[in-house]
């Protein structure tokens, strides 16, 4: 019996060593994408003692880094350390690639630590594996090792580097490479130009990324892109599409990455009449059906307030994913329109559409505002829906993170559920594993703020396990101003002014509580104090775009070609105001002059003279979509309500804060903001 055993199991080895020993009919199924057939094959030789051949391995790591198949890639390379395989080199850098293709960057590192020498390939690899998981400083780390090591960079480490600084960022290391490329002639590879462009444009240093872009030898449509995008990420909109122009002068044919980047840039300006014409360019160049392109136009589009627009391309969609309908669930949330949102989650349900995490959020900020604008409408509960949307995210399975939070939290404050937000940042931490950020303490002081518990408020940031930065101090400061509670907001103002000296608006709080409690006198003291600090109130702008032209205004702006007209129309409407009930909120002027002067000097606020052009510039009945610098005023943000249902036409104002939605005589931020 044994015997024949014996023979039986000779047999089998013979018959595999027939088949498997030249590693070729192992290299087929391998090939073919046929992964656990080729392993089991391969498992089958070393169970038969039967010796494979490297580009066996190669070949299986392969096949495991195509497919990211990591519980596969750990059971070759226990084959490859069981055959004494693992000192190859060529073998390790196939590990190191497989472990961190497959996201274990810990498992790439151990094997390079392990292996007894590097080459170029070895140390790329592994940079890489660092930089494409966020972690660009260890990544910068490694490469300035590998130098000193005398193994020279070659063009993919320079490439993979730059996109570690890019991520950072980190200008300083950035440009040490760039003078190292310099040094190993690789300065006038296209691909290595491109990725300085990238690094230096997202970096910051604009002027720089022009230099390399200007001074490459050859250009391709990714150099273009790249110096296109950091235009656009620096919110210069005119420079970027000036370069998109000169780009089509040079023939060089636009990509959907082009016109994606542009038409981000133009909703970051609320640019609507130049998204318009570049979705002209797109239905032209035959991209209008490219889903990631109508994803952008949704955007845009809504971004820029023109939200049946954005219905419109999205109902036209060949093809709607979780992007395109969270893409316009988000449309309506920054609009204010919280119901319409909240109507198209239901549709996307119904459709068998999963939405994902940010959909999530989307729609949690969709309650926020929802809440906020309903509150003028004596509406209640949707805070309770942000709730319930958050117990559903967890039922599914889907973590909630710090971003989700916060908005849960701001519906809360919306609605005014203070105790059930109070319950919701307690459990945080404790329940879920999610510590509170700073946003999420601010989040705390104006659900208390807002509830008119100031005290609690106060008490609350006193007791904070983290020092409370100007912000937080800020909000309570605003809570004080809403409530007309002077001896806080002193307080308040007095946190802020300490971490922050140069915080005008700070003063401009305070100076309003002032006011409102019939404390001249200390407005006065307040301006000299101001004074004294050399504190410069950040002088306010505003932007309107008609005609295919971007118009900006200052506050008494008198420089603008139809200033007279404006002017005209600006009284008009004051008197019109004033017919309905309008009193100026002349809090809001800290100049020491008499009344009728402060009263001027508000009706020259750039925010109204904003509008009053957008009046007289556009049809009856069109939507008016301003953009400020500065948090809009009170007096302003009271007008504009006034002016909207005098005027029936939808305002749009997007100050440093948040985007307003007035109509009718509201606005969606509930008057707190």
């Amino acid at each position: 019996m044994a015997s024949g055993q014996t023979q039986s199991g000779g047999g089998l080895k013979s018959r595999v060593s027939d088949s498997l020993g030249n590693g070729e009919n192992v290299s087929k199924p391998c090939q073919e994408r046929r992964l656990k057939e080729a392993l089991h094959l391969v498992e089958l030789m070393v169970q038969q003692n039967i010796q494979a051949p490297i580009s066996t391995y190669a070949c299986l790591l392969k096949g495991c880094t195509r497919r990211k198949a990591l519980a596969e890639g750990r059971r070759v390379h226990a084959l490859i350390v069981q055959r004494g395989l693992d000192s190859n080199i060529i073998l390790g850098n196939a590990l190191v690639n497989m472990y961190a293709k497959c996201g274990s960057v810990l498992d790439a590192r151990q094997v390079f630590d392990s292996m007894p020498e590097h080459d170029v390939f070895s140390w790329t690899t592994v940079i890489s594996a660092y930089a494409s998981h966020s972690q660009g400083e260890e990544a910068i780390n490694l490469y300035q090792q590998m130098q000193q090591t005398g193994i020279l960079p070659n063009r993919v480490s320079f490439v993979v580097v730059l996109k570690a600084c890019a991520r950072i960022p980190a200008l300083k290391q950035g440009k040490q490479v760039h003078s190292d490329i310099i040094k190993s002639g690789f300065e006038s590879d296209v691909i290595v130009g491109n990725t300085l462009v990238d690094m230096y444009a997202k970096c910051g240093c604009i002027e720089r990324a022009l230099l390399v872009f200007n001074n490459m030898h050859k250009r391709d449509v990714v150099s273009w892109n790249a110096m296109i995008a950091g235009y656009a990420q620096q919110s210069l909109v005119k420079e970027a599409l000036g370069l998109y122009g000169n780009m089509k002068e040079e023939c060089v044919q636009p990509n959907n990455v082009t016109y994606v980047v542009l038409l981000k840039a133009c909703a970051s300006v609320a640019a609507l009449e130049i998204g318009k014409q570049l979705h002209s360019d797109i239905i032209k160049s035959g991209f209008e059906s490219n889903v990631i392109i109508e994803n952008a136009l949704v955007d845009m589009y809504a971004k820029c307030g023109c939200i049946e627009d954005a219905r419109q391309i999205f109902n036209n969609m060949h093809e709607r994913d979780v992007v395109s309908l969270t893409a316009m669930i988000a449309g309506y949330a920054q609009q204010g329109l919280g119901k319409e949102a909240l109507a198209l989650y239901k549709q996307m349900k119904q459709e068998g559409v999963q939405p994902n995490s940010v959909t999530y959020v989307v729609l949690l900020k969709a309650c926020a505002s929802l809440a906020a604008l309903e509150q003028g409408y004596a509406q209640h509960g949707l805070g309770k829906d942000a709730l319930a949307l958050l117990e559903r995210m967890q039922r599914e399975n889907i973590k909630p993170n710090q971003v989700t939070y916060v908005s849960v939290l701001s519906a809360c404050s919306h609605s005014g559920i203070v105790d059930k937000g109070r319950h919701l940042f307690d459990s945080m931490r404790r329940d879920h594993g999610v510590a509170p950020t700073m946003d999420h303490y601010a989040c705390m002081v104006d659900l208390l703020g807002r509830a008119g518990r100031l005290a609690d408020a106060e008490d609350f940031i006193v007791k904070m396990p983290i020092q409370p930065n100007a912000v937080v101090w800020m909000t309570l400061l605003g809570a004080a101003r809403n409530h007309c509670h002077l001896e806080i907001g002193r307080r308040a103002f007095d946190c802020v002014v300490k971490l922050e000296p140069e915080n005008a608006a700070a003063y401009v709080l305070l100076s309003n509580i002032y006011e409102a409690v019939g404390r001249r006198d200390e407005v006065a003291k307040l301006r000299k104090e101001m004074n004294d600090a050399g504190v410069k109130k950040v002088p306010g702008c505003s932007w309107i775009e008609v005609g295919n032209q971007v118009h900006a205004f200052v506050a008494g702006d008198a420089s603008h070609p139809q200033s007279k007209e404006i002017r005209a129309e600006l009284d008009r409407l004051v008197g019109l105001m004033k017919e309905v009930g309008y009193m100026p909120d002349l809090s809001f002027v800290l100049h020491d002059v008499d009344d009728e002067k402060k009263e001027n000097a508000l009706f020259g606020h750039s925010e109204k003279l904003a509008i009053s052009f957008g009046l007289i510039s556009t049809p009856p009945g069109t939507p008016i979509r301003i953009k400020k610098n500065l948090r809009i005023c009170g007096d302003c943000h009271n007008a504009t309500k006034i002016i909207s249902k005098l005027v029936k036409r939808e305002i749009i104002a997007r100050d440093a804060n948040r985007v307003h939605h007035f109509t009718d005589g509201f606005c969606s931020c509930g008057d707190y903001w």
